[in-house]
């Protein structure tokens, strides 16, 4: 499975970045930019997801692991974000409400 650290994701620019945390997680923040597809709920979504590569990001990289994965089975080319939201907070780094 691919993986980027929060350094790298704040680095890159041009990626889309999914947050498959639930609503009230997404909303409580988040990183900048991110879009909001539950992984709950991530199923009757498949449509949406970015052509090409993008970042998946949870709380702490458990649940995004897990959708990366399944995502790659499909055909996807998701990456995982290590260490999460909570990582993101945890640098320092701004987030959106």
């Amino acid at each position: 499975m691919k993986s980027i650290t929060v350094q790298q994701l704040r680095e890159s620019s041009g990626v889309p970045l999914i947050d498959v945390r639930e609503v009230d997680e997404f909303a409580a923040g988040h990183v900048p930019g991110a879009v909001n597809l539950p992984m709950s709920t991530i199923g009757e979504h498949l449509d949406e997801l970015p052509d090409g590569e993008f970042h998946v990001i949870c709380q702490i990289g458990g649940r995004s692991g897990r959708v990366v994965e399944a995502l790659t089975v499909r055909g996807h080319d998701a990456v995982n974000v290590d260490g999460g939201t909570a990582e993101w907070v945890a640098a320092g780094l701004p987030t959106e409400r």
